[in-house]
């Protein structure tokens, strides 16, 4: 008999409904997975659970959105499969672009694609837009080519084609979107011409060769028996339908999402599309996890009476496991700047208790993110805002690789004008413009134009040209054979990149030379791992902000949208005003006010333990000279009164809605009174004043601008205390301050 301990089984560690949903492997599956509630893990353990069944790790395809989660799921199933001595090296698991560059890249062929095609990123698409401008004799003024990006993706992602959007414009005779289907044609052609694709170009072409190639559609369904869908809620038409065609006769799909935070209908995402699975995929069972491992009840409680005013939905009860907690906490200020001051002496307070805390502060749109960068570094706080660039995104590591680009295909004018005069040749504005001029007339690539010399330039131009030519003629005989690290280092000795960069660094005392040999390092790592010179620029291109994210930075500025799939100790969700969230273009139309709502419930469901809401009563809109009043968010009257309280030092109490109106006393300032609403009671006079100096924005001799949030006394002895941008707060006798209005 063997003394040998028996293994514990792979789901010993998972609730019932986690279990249920391990091991319902056959057949479609949605998964209604409320926040906290495990529903990676549920992805992690399925997959380990199919591969002990004996399932090839290769017919299985995990999908999710970023390229971090799928990371971290991978490393997670493996873990789980160490102790069985199984590997998980085989198992597909990435985003939904990654895995349609890949499959792409190896049946190109079938769609008329060179398998190196380029991906373009987000500034590639813009300088793309910007040539099709420029080829038009259209304006950037005009046209602004980040809003013409944006309107290019928006019609790939619905279907729409060039002719199709021009045809629209005709018929509602709008000149401005008869230009922007110009510009989209124009745009189309730059890319097919630099055998590129944009990110959205990635998904309909891959779509496009399954749907449209009964063999190759075959033998990848036939390779994946089980398909895994994490973030269902998220995806777009195109990626629907890309599930739709895997899923083949088997129909073993699994798909996984929370309806509550559907967010991304900017990108393309569908509002409804768990409920259209059940649809696409007739007697799929349904399994709802609704055990919450992270926030405590009363956050649930709050989070679930805001997003049950949405119409339409499935519907979940969250509990959580973690017992009631404490109630979420209101702050109410005059103006942006004390809001900024509140949160961040509050949060210091929670690091300098616990130095393993973590803790976020969340809004609407990055730009409000200013005032809180400001008093947390003259706090001298550690944070890192998340959305920054990626490491990939830096200019001189973008630079480096359009080289690389270059070499293999030089007909591709947006790398060949990121180069063309880094390190500096001479090569100016001027000569650029004629440059590609003389291209358009002659129908050819600046490549061409360079190569045939037609170009008429004075002798020192001419010779810059020739020389850059040169310079890349030389490379393309040099690197065509070499591994990617040594790749990169030619291409960084030739051109005199790097040690142009790095005399750069010595001036400005910065470090973009370390940044080209950590991708000299990068590329010699993946090479180990047997990744080609392709998928390297892929991984480069498809790289995201998210990715980013660093757990051991105490405090995390950043978006609502940047924070979902994140969790932190202690949340501040900043900005609860109308027109900031809900956002003001989502007013007029309820089913964006719905999005507004369930982006709210993803702020809210990050925090575990503690959740604090803010709103400023002025905050200054751009481009105005002055501050504007505003309402509260609606989302705050939909709290249950007894889940939520007023913090210390609030102007009012949670959901109490003031109107707001000029004080004729004060041209520059304003006043409020107040109205009931459903919660009752008006704040206490400890909490709020009506003295009408409240939220004037006041210039003093030495501590600069500031904002008045107190006045004590009258007469003489009248004191006030005004929140300056750069000093804090300050009690100031009125008579001496010697204050004027800002």
């Amino acid at each position: 008999m063997s003394n040998s301990p028996q293994r514990v089984p792979l789901i010993a560690g998972l609730n019932e409904r986690q279990s249920e949903a391990v091991l319902a492997t056959e057949g479609p599956l949605l998964v209604l997975a409320g926040a906290g509630t495990g529903k990676t893990r549920v992805i992690t353990y399925r997959v380990a659970h199919l591969i002990e069944q004996g399932v090839p790790p290769s017919s299985i395809l995990a999908v999710t959105f970023t390229n971090k989660a799928a990371g971290v799921m991978k490393e997670r199933i493996s873990e789980l499969l160490r102790a069985s001595g199984r590997g998980a090296f085989d198992i597909w698991v990435s985003t939904f672009h990654s895995f349609c560059a890949r499959l792409l890249r190896r049946e190109s062929q079938a769609i008329g694609l060179p398998r190196d095609f380029a991906i373009y990123d987000d500034d590639d698409q813009t300088a793309a837009v910007k040539r099709a401008l420029l080829q038009l004799g259209l304006s950037t003024e005009d046209y602004p080519p980040r809003s013409l990006r944006s309107q290019i993706s928006h019609a790939k992602n619905h279907g729409i084609n060039p002719d199709e959007m021009e045809s629209q414009a005709a018929q509602t005779r709008d000149p401005g979107r008869q230009d922007a289907a110009k510009v989209f044609r124009a745009y189309n052609e730059i890319l097919r011409k630099a055998a590129a694709l944009d990110f959205d170009d990635l998904l309909l072409r891959a779509v496009e060769l399954l749907r449209d190639h009964a063999d190759v559609r075959a033998r990848w369904s036939a390779q994946f028996q089980y398909l895994m869908v994490d973030e269902f809620q998220d995806t777009n038409r195109a990626q629907e339908e890309l599930v739709r065609l895997l899923a083949g006769a088997r129909k073993n799909v699994c798909v996984v999402g929370d309806e509550d935070q559907s967010i991304y209908s900017w990108r393309g995402a569908r509002a409804g599309n768990l409920k259209r699975f059940t649809e696409d995929f007739p007697g799929a069972k349904i399994i709802r996890l609704e055990e919450n491992y992270r926030s405590t009840q009363t956050i649930l409680d709050a989070a679930a009476a805001v997003v049950k005013n949405n119409s339409d939905r499935l519907g979940k009860t969250l509990q959580a496991t973690l017992g009631s907690g404490e109630r979420l906490r209101f702050f109410e200020a005059p103006d942006s700047v004390a809001e900024a001051e509140f949160i961040c002496e509050a949060l210091s307070s929670i690091v300098r208790n616990d130095s393993d805390a973590r803790v976020a502060v969340l809004y609407r749109t990055g730009a409000q993110s200013r005032s809180f960068e400001e008093v947390l570094r003259r706090l001298g706080i550690r944070y890192r805002v998340v959305g920054g660039f990626s490491f990939y995104g830096r200019a001189e590591v973008r630079n480096a690789l359009a080289y690389v680009r270059l070499i293999f295909h030089p007909e591709d004018d947006v790398a060949l004008l990121r180069v063309l005069n880094v390190p500096p040749r001479g090569i100016g504005a001027t000569t650029v413009a004629g440059l590609e001029a003389r291209a358009k007339e002659t129908e050819k690539s600046l490549w061409d134009t360079i190569r045939a010399g037609e170009f008429s330039t004075g002798k020192k131009i001419a010779g810059a040209l020739n020389s850059f030519r040169e310079l890349i003629e030389v490379l393309q005989e040099e690197c065509r054979d070499l591994p990617p690290a040594s790749l990169i280092e030619r291409v960084l000795d030739r051109t005199g990149f790097l040690n142009w960069v790095e005399q750069q660094d010595n001036i400005e005392h910065t470090s973009r030379g370390e940044n080209l040999r950590e991708l000299s390092n990068a590329m010699a790592e993946a090479t180990e791992q047997g990744q080609t010179l392709e998928d390297l620029l892929d991984h480069a291109a498809l790289a995201s902000d998210s990715d980013q994210y660093e757990e051991d930075v105490p405090v995390s500025l950043m978006t609502l949208h940047s924070a979902k799939g994140l969790e932190f100790d202690a949340v501040f969700l900043a900005g609860l005003e109308e027109g900031v969230l809900p956002h003001g273009r989502s007013l007029d139309t309820p089913g964006e006010v719905e999005e507004e709502r369930r982006l709210f419930y993803v702020g809210m469901t990050r925090a575990k333990r503690s959740l604090v809401l803010t709103r400023a009563i002025y905050r200054r809109s751009y481009g105005e000279d002055r501050l504007r009043a505003s309402l509260p968010s609606r989302f705050l009257s939909e709290i249950p009164r007894d889940l939520i309280e007023a913090a210390a030092g609030s102007q009012s109490e949670p959901g109490e809605t003031r109107r707001y109106e000029a004080d004729p006393e004060f041209s520059e300032g304003y006043s409020y009174r107040r109205t009931r609403t459903p919660y009752g009671r008006p704040a206490s006079k400890a909490r709020s004043s009506k003295d009408p100096l409240i939220g004037t924005r006041v210039r003093h001799l030495k501590f600069g601008i500031g904002t008045i949030i107190e006045v004590e006394g009258d007469g003489e002895d009248r004191k006030i205390t005004v929140s300056f941008q750069d000093y804090g707060p300050k009690k100031l006798l009125e008579r001496y301050a010697n204050l004027q209005l800002a």
